[in-house]
């Protein structure tokens, strides 16, 4: 079928693939549109995360993405599988004619993620891939800093992710740590962090990075480091780990300018640790009321994107991250792979 654009008349029809342990947010999210979305169907293979989902919910449940697209009437496709899994399902759903919403990252191969584009574009259906963490109140205000020009010329950015994963993570869901599947740290719980460096200083010049299995038992890497050269010429660094003891330490991002220094830290940039300019500015007060406590790494952005698509599809606003948004971060993580693999500096854009 093929959607009408905008959808004014009715709430937006959402379904959810994937039932695991990120569909808790995109519930939550979507219960707080009510009135302008509402979830008609979920999905999973595992009966008994099913039934969680459907008793939680209400929705319809299916077996599988097949049997969805057949017998239900959703507008879009919410893809919360493993991510190795995006692709295909993302063009299935796209020749269904029904847009699609994507989970980090969009796909563990750059080839993939392409062809998400490609089959969404020619099927002429919305591509949104989740990047909630773009709305905390600490990146906006650090975001609105750059746009104004309040760094000056930013020399170094960097990154640390340093949480914990123990084996046990990683043995509840055999697709974790899989290269075809899931890839490592970078690839999925820095996958988010690789895009806020991008969104906030790049483009991305060129990467070198190192990765390793310290003490996990599974195919990628447990730890990595990268170093880059940005485009305007400043150098950055993203350190990630999921072997900190004994709990998650901290997620964080420090942009260090000719004129401003800012630091947001916590567990998931859910503090701003520090901020400070050459010259005064009205957000400076802001700041004192940006930073928030969250028990998840996942943040409060859920529901902001949500606002986002659904705005989009009643022809209200724009995507503000699409499927070519997407590519970006994903192009980034390839080049570390690749870097890592080659012991070598790897240039963007890639090259295949």
């Amino acid at each position: 079928m093929t959607l009408a654009l905008p959808i004014l008349d009715r709430p937006i029809r959402f379904a959810l693939v994937g039932c695991g342990r990120i569909a808790k947010n995109h519930i939550e999210a979507l219960a707080k549109h009510a009135g302008r979305a509402e979830l008609v169907a979920v999905c999973d293979h595992q009966p008994s995360a099913l039934q969680a989902a459907v008793a939680a919910t209400g929705a319809a449940g299916f077996a599988s993405l097949e049997a969805l697209l057949a017998a239900s009437d959703a507008d879009v496709v919410v893809l919360a599988t493993p991510s190795g899994l995006h692709s295909q399902q993302a063009m299935a759903v796209a020749r269904s004619g029904r847009h699609v919403l994507s989970e980090k990252p969009m796909a563990t191969k750059f080839e993939e993620g392409m062809a998400m584009v490609r089959a969404c574009r020619d099927a002429g259906v919305k591509l949104f891939v989740v990047k909630q963490n773009r709305l905390n109140s600490t990146v906006q205000l650090v975001k609105r800093a750059i746009d104004q020009g309040r760094f000056g010329r930013i020399y170094m950015s960097t990154v640390n992710v340093f949480w914990t994963r123990p084996q046990s993570y990683y043995d509840a869901a055999p697709w974790r740590g899989r290269w075809d599947l899931d890839g490592g740290a970078f690839m999925n719980q820095a996958s988010h962090y690789v895009d806020l460096l991008d969104w906030l200083v790049g483009p991305v010049d060129s990467v070198h990075a190192y990765t390793a299995t310290l003490a996990r038992d599974i195919e990628a890497e447990d730890t990595g480091v990268l170093s880059a050269r940005l485009r305007h010429g400043g150098l950055a660094s993203i350190n990630v780990t999921m072997l900190t003891y004994p709990q998650n330490l901290e997620g964080s991002i420090t942009i260090l300018g000719e004129k401003g220094t800012v630091k947001i830290g916590g567990t998931a940039v859910n503090k701003i640790e520090h901020w400070q300019f050459a010259e005064p500015h009205a957000d400076d007060e802001a700041v004192r009321n940006a930073s928030y406590e969250t028990g998840s790494v996942y943040g409060h952005g859920h529901p902001l994107y949500y606002d986002n698509v659904i705005q989009t599809l009643r022809g209200e606003a724009s995507a503000e991250v699409d499927g070519y948004e997407g590519l970006r971060s994903l192009e980034i993580l390839i080049a570390a792979y690749r870097s890592a693999r080659d012991g070598q500096r790897v240039g963007l854009p890639l090259v295949f």
